[in-house]
């Protein structure tokens, strides 16, 4: 594509934070510590947590950058960033999460394939840009269209980066139209992160933001958007991010049998603490945070400090200054809360922390029973153990 280019190679890799743990040189992977996650509602760029399948693109002239639309649409239009600045931005408060997120605890059950995420796979940005519906109106599809006259009920995104899977082809994914076009589900066509332009490693210069799905459809390094029949028949669609029961292995699989995971589930994490951990003994704050995706608010989160025996009430909040209320139009829906919950620690124990959104979903207790081979969806109660004594640290 004139002005964007993937590389074969990772020479011209962008800086990155010294601080962030690398769970993947090349590509890059990688996620921030627990607590510089929690350490603000909004997640400041060098702490989200960074996804990638090869080399990062590189723009040698933004004015030559371009993304077409076509599919069953009749004809082909090209929008470059200066067509995009025209439309009216937006700002989205949106927590995106990989699907793999906390997946190092579930391989600790049975093995599983995938990069080995901690907690930390997820993050809270403000993204600013064009809404999608708008963009789409553009080449004649109305706003809440479920199909186009020509049948096309899906938008496929496809990526300038090169992957493997793909057997170095584009990455890909796509969403129902329905959604594409519905100015209430906020996807975004997004060229801001946190208030500045989107960084190399976010999707510089124009990527897609899907709230409250997993990360994997929120396609960055956009090259072309595509109206088309049927889903996205990529890699990343077909044969990944399915959830599968805890009987399906590598010998039996059938992906067909799946559809493309999407919303993600109820989620929380304790963040304050490590699995294991010597404190002081007396009394500590419980921090970390809560999701729900599908735009489901928090409705509670419970905290345990004896296993699960007894439960007390965290705290959550959002926007300084602003009572956090699960279905109040002042609340990010799109967005985690963060919450707290004060705890009085005299011996070893285990601390526990489940969510429960505003639908009455709640996380699953045990990881077995979720279990599944690409280690997707980790959504059990989060445990650490904490013992009271002297620390060495």
């Amino acid at each position: 594509m004139p002005g964007l280019r993937a590389p074969s190679d990772y020479k011209q890799e962008p800086p990155r934070h010294p601080a962030l743990a690398i769970n993947s040189k090349e590509p890059f992977n990688a996620e921030p510590r627990r607590s510089d996650l929690v350490s603000s509602y909004v997640t400041p760029v060098d702490f989200f947590y960074k996804r990638n399948h090869g080399p990062i693109p590189v723009v040698d002239d933004i004015d030559k950058y371009s993304v077409s639309i076509t599919g069953v649409i009749g004809s082909t239009k090209e929008l470059f960033m200066k067509d995009i600045w025209r439309l009216p931005k937006y700002n989205v408060t949106a927590t995106l999460q990989c699907a793999g997120n906390r997946r190092t605890a579930m391989s600790k059950t049975r093995s599983v394939r995938g990069v080995g995420w901690d907690v930390a796979a997820i993050g809270n940005a403000v993204w600013g840009g064009a809404r999608l519906a708008d963009v789409l109106e553009l080449v004649g599809i109305p706003k809440c269209s479920h199909a186009t006259p020509s049948g096309g009920k899906h938008v496929e995104f496809v990526s300038i980066d090169k992957c493997k899977e793909e057997n170095g082809g584009p990455y890909k994914a796509s969403i129902p139209l329905i959604q594409a076009t519905n100015p209430e589900a906020d996807v975004l066509l997004a060229y801001e992160m946190n208030g500045e332009t989107l960084n190399r490693d976010h999707g510089y210069p124009l990527r897609v933001v899907v709230p409250g799905v997993i990360g994997a459809r929120s396609v960055k390094w956009l090259d072309s958007i595509n109206i088309i029949v049927q889903e996205c028949q990529g890699f990343f669609m077909q044969k990944d991010y399915k959830m599968f029961p805890p009987s399906v292995d590598w010998d039996n699989i059938n992906w067909s049998t799946r559809r493309p995971q999407m919303d993600f589930p109820v989620q929380s994490a304790i963040c304050s603490l490590d699995d294991v951990q010597v404190i002081k003994p007396g009394k500590i704050t419980v921090k970390g945070y809560a999701v729900s995706g599908g735009g489901r608010g928090i409705e509670r989160v419970d905290v345990s400090i004896d296993g699960g025996k007894t439960w007390v009430e965290a705290t959550k909040s959002q926007k300084a200054g602003i009572p956090y209320i699960s279905d109040s139009e002042n609340s990010d829906k799109w967005a985690w809360v963060l919450f707290e919950a004060e705890a009085d620690i005299t011996q070893m124990t285990e601390i526990v922390a489940k969510a429960v959104d505003i639908a009455g979903n709640i996380q699953p207790e045990n990881v077995k029973d979720i279990w599944n081979l690409r280690g997707i969806l980790n959504t059990s109660w989060h445990r650490v153990h904490v013992q009271a004594g002297h620390s060495n640290l």
